[in-house]
């Protein structure tokens, strides 16, 4: 358990927009030292100068989460620039689907690369770092798609941050049979005030964008309508965040009985035999 911020280190992937910054700009506030880490150069730089100029301690570090070697050397980077990790936010993810059988090779490579690999690879590559200072924290956000199946068209991401779930939940049953003052949490955002239905803007070259697909046009248009209408600010997330933190508590929901709905849902298909239905319009 992490029983102080001040002073202390915080690494942030996707640092550059949404809840990334917002964590970011939050764990400044808290008296931390932060290292932001993000692929899009000119927002990344723009939200570190804008924590500097508000007083706080913070760094820059251009990196690609799915690239096992980039999150090495922004582990050595921020090893050499503040001497110590104690938390860390594997916050870095993206989106692209359509129907299942339409969805290309690469696209599925590309989703598994960046919102599972780099879990991975952080969690691998990070945990060392955290277990020499004695105490610490890992953040791995996933999704309330962690928990529920039933949004068309989102295969690739919701596999992914399934995994991103049981991943977390194992690691930390480890660390608590341990004994360990390390601990884990999984954050599954709701409708959350981001840039994620316009993922596909850092999509490799080689593959297709989906936008103008009409089907995938339907399920990310109705998504946008209810974060215009519902979503949460970042902000708002990045308090839970924090108080996960103090209190060293697994599960971070953001929207509390959407994400238990979605596990009563399941449960009752186990019992049941029914499926519920899609939770958007159904692109066929």
């Amino acid at each position: 358990m992490l029983k102080q911020f001040e002073g202390r280190v915080a690494v942030v992937t996707g640092a550059a927009s949404g809840m990334g910054r917002a964590f970011a700009e939050r764990f400044a506030a808290e008296g931390m030292k932060v290292v932001l880490a993000d692929i899009e150069k000119d927002p990344l730089e723009e939200a570190t100068a804008a924590i500097v100029a508000g007083g706080g301690e913070a760094d820059s570090f251009l990196t690609d989460v799915g690239d096992a070697d980039a999150i090495q050397a922004l582990a050595d980077h921020t090893i050499k620039r503040y001497g110590a990790v104690h938390v860390l936010c594997n916050n870095a993810g993206v989106e692209t689907g359509g129907k299942f059988d339409e969805i290309p090779h690469r696209a599925w490579e590309w989703m598994i690369d960046v919102n599972l690999w780099s879990v991975i690879n952080g969690c691998r590559i990070f945990l060392p770092l955290i277990r020499a200072q004695g105490e610490g924290h890992i953040v791995n956000t996933g999704s309330v798609a962690s928990l529920a199946t039933e949004a068309p068209t989102f295969h690739p991401y919701t596999m992914t941050k399934f995994a991103v779930l049981g991943l977390s939940e194992s690691l930390e049953h480890e660390l608590l049979a341990e004994g360990s003052e390390i601990g884990v949490s999984i954050l599954t955002p709701g409708v959350v005030r981001t840039n994620m239905t316009k993922a596909e803007r850092n999509m490799p070259d080689d593959l297709e964008r989906t936008w103008d697909d009409p089907a995938r046009a339907a399920v990310l248009g109705f998504i946008e309508k209810r974060t215009a209408e519902e979503g949460m600010e970042p902000s708002e997330v990045a308090g839970m965040v924090v108080d996960a933190i103090h209190e060293r508590r697994f599960f971070i929901l953001t929207h509390r009985e959407e994400a238990l709905d979605a596990v009563r849902r399941r449960l009752e298909w186990m019992e049941k035999g029914e499926p519920s239905p899609l939770l958007a319009p159904d692109p066929s």
